[in-house]
């Protein structure tokens, strides 16, 4: 039986339902797959040392027939994920050594992040958590939340949450209520942000409840994760709405660029784009971090700011976010600009623009 395909439309858009029928075994993914020999032989050999799982929804995005689909490629283990690259970590940021409580890491002084689950709708075969994501023991209980409010609360410097996981909103809507009046109700907290994929892989959890307590908490910033066009459709589009009109969210992007997924500038145009007009700003662009296993997915850092070079002046700024690396080891993000800086004169600077034309500058 196809667990994928449910009875209703109604099961179809919950989002329960999504994640209780996700697609986990290799026999449920060849009823929706074609699947090479390649990727028959990676799934078992992969899934060892990281889950496999994938909502019908996400799912029924890639095409059953091209194993280079860009969806498709997110979500099917490769052989690559097996090798041990000689930069590459279990934990690439140290979230784990910057980790004062269970579930929070406070690295830059003004902002912590809050591991609040360890379920993703969908588990992405690049995922930085590969260590802790789908493995329950990670996940911090009520004590655990009880010592992370206690920490941010006796901690003044710390102006940002940022909620992440797995993914946050996999948590009822009693929970995340109670969460954000909590941080909402320490004095010296600016602003709260969600990090949640689920607008993507899982757009149905989107609805009128899980809204109304958003405007609750108004302002609430939320950072979602789109990869590629495919990925932007008519459901998601009518979610994010949704979110943004009756829940008053602030919705940002932060993608990844990936080889053979979106590492060309025409598709990243598009993605751009497609998030502005939808109402979601282009926040950051990332270079693959160095997670074990993720060799086949990185992109070349040269070849990327090249990207991000033919984009600027081809599209509008509000549509273009900021190309970037998080520093393996936990230096942190930084930015990879492109140099546009031609010439360094005894009076001006000259400057190459986007049509590769010269410009002078006066110090």
């Amino acid at each position: 039986m196809d667990h994928s395909q449910p009875e209703t439309i109604e099961s179809w858009l919950n989002w329960k339902w999504q994640i209780q029928n996700r697609i986990k075994t290799q026999e449920a993914l060849s009823a929706n797959l074609e699947l090479t020999k390649e990727e028959r032989s990676s799934f078992d050999s992969c899934s060892a040392f990281f889950e496999f799982s994938v909502t019908p929804y996400y799912l029924g995005l890639a095409d059953s027939k091209d194993p280079h689909c860009p969806i498709r490629l997110q979500i099917v283990p490769r052989q690559e994920e097996l090798i041990r690259g000689p930069f590459e970590k279990q934990d690439p940021l140290a979230e784990e050594t910057h980790m004062p409580v269970k579930g929070v890491t406070h690295r830059y002084p003004d902002r912590a992040l809050w591991y609040l689950s360890h379920v993703c709708a969908v588990y992405c075969r690049f995922c930085t958590r590969k260590r802790k994501v789908s493995n329950s023991f990670h996940t911090p209980g009520k004590e655990e939340w009880n010592q992370a409010l206690a920490y941010f609360r006796s901690h003044s410097e710390i102006k940002e949450v940022i909620l992440s996981g797995g993914d946050p909103l996999n948590l009822s809507n009693d929970k995340l209520d109670y969460l954000l009046g909590e941080l909402k109700s320490i004095p010296h907290i600016n602003q709260v942000r969600i990090h949640s994929r689920y607008p993507v892989t899982l757009p149905m959890r989107i609805d009128s409840e899980l809204c109304s307590v958003f405007k609750k908490h108004f302002p609430i910033y939320l950072v979602t994760h789109f990869n590629h066009p495919k990925e932007i459709t008519p459901l998601v589009k009518e979610r994010i709405s949704l979110l943004i009109q009756k829940g008053n969210v602030i919705v940002l992007n932060q993608g990844v660029l990936l080889k053979g997924i979106n590492d060309s500038a025409e598709i990243l145009k598009e993605l751009f784009y497609g998030l502005t007009a939808i109402g979601i700003k282009p926040y950051y662009l990332h270079q693959c971090d160095e997670v074990w296993g993720s060799s086949g997915f990185r992109v070349e850092i040269a070849k990327g700011v090249e990207i991000m070079k033919q984009i600027r002046g081809k599209i509008s700024g509000l549509s273009v976010p900021l190309y970037v690396v998080d520093l393996t080891g936990g230096g942190g993000k930084i930015p990879l600009p492109s140099e546009y800086l031609a010439e360094k004169t005894d009076h001006s600077y000259i400057f190459r623009n986007y049509q590769d034309e010269l410009y002078e500058i006066s110090y």
